[in-house]
């Protein structure tokens, strides 16, 4: 079967002391695998590798089979991106609208109100992610800018999975978020993960979260590019 992701001999220049390099790297439909080194800058440039919206100065980066460099232009490329789920830093929630109308948006454009059979959809995305599970609130009908960080951390990943996408791509998730609850995201990443049929890649910092967020945790070694087996403890 044809992997999901495969990134091979990558070299991309950018604006850092170094270029980001990354050898190789194999995803499977259904794997998660989350991978720890990098910094903001380097973070984001892996995704905008792995999405096609910039290309290696050497290597090659596939998606599904398909060399990024063969999209001919950008007509094919925003069609490509129906592959992705994303969650980063600088994706946006509409902070005046509902949390149920957040979710709703990668489903109808009709938010207001939201139409009875994408309610139905949105409140499985939920409790898929753990929302209103968490502390017993009610937090649909919570307008998003007035809730805390790791609620809205969990609306970002709830968007990312709504339409089932091939490839599931996680930049520095949790950050923002403090100790307790990054722990928890974490582990909400990893049972996200599990329950569905997307490819995964969790791209951070964080050795802990990587081991928290997949079975399959790798590090960078910046100078050469080589992805290492993090060793996990007794209990994870």
């Amino acid at each position: 079967m044809t992997p999901v992701l495969q990134l091979s001999g990558i070299h991309k220049r950018y604006q850092s002391l170094r270029p980001l390099r990354l050898r190789e790297l194999t995803i499977a439909a259904g794997e998660c695998v989350a991978v720890s080194g990098f910094d903001a800058g380097a973070a984001e440039v892996l995704v905008n590798l792995v999405t096609g919206a910039s290309l290696p100065d050497e290597g090659e980066v596939r998606v599904l089979g398909q060399l990024t460099a063969d999209i001919s232009g950008g007509d094919d490329w925003l069609a490509s991106l129906d592959r992705f789920g994303i969650v980063s830093p600088r994706g946006v929630l509409l902070e005046g609208a509902t949390i149920e109308q957040n979710l709703a948006l990668p489903l109808t454009l009709s938010i207001d109100p939201v139409p009875p059979e994408i309610a139905i959809r949105v409140a499985h995305l939920a409790q898929l992610v753990g929302i209103e599970a968490e502390g017993g609130h009610e937090w649909l009908p919570r307008v998003t800018g007035e809730t805390p960080p790791h609620i809205q951390a969990r609306v970002h990943l709830a968007r990312a999975v709504a339409l089932a996408p091939a490839l599931l791509v996680l930049e520095h998730p949790g950050a923002d978020l403090e100790a307790k609850e990054r722990a928890a995201f974490a582990d909400c990443i990893a049972a996200v993960a599990g329950a569905g049929t997307s490819a995964t890649l969790v791209i951070t910092k964080d050795d802990d979260f990587a081991k928290r967020a997949a079975p399959r945790a790798l590090r960078l070694e910046p100078a050469t590019g080589a992805l290492t087996p993090i060793k996990k403890g007794w209990f994870r």
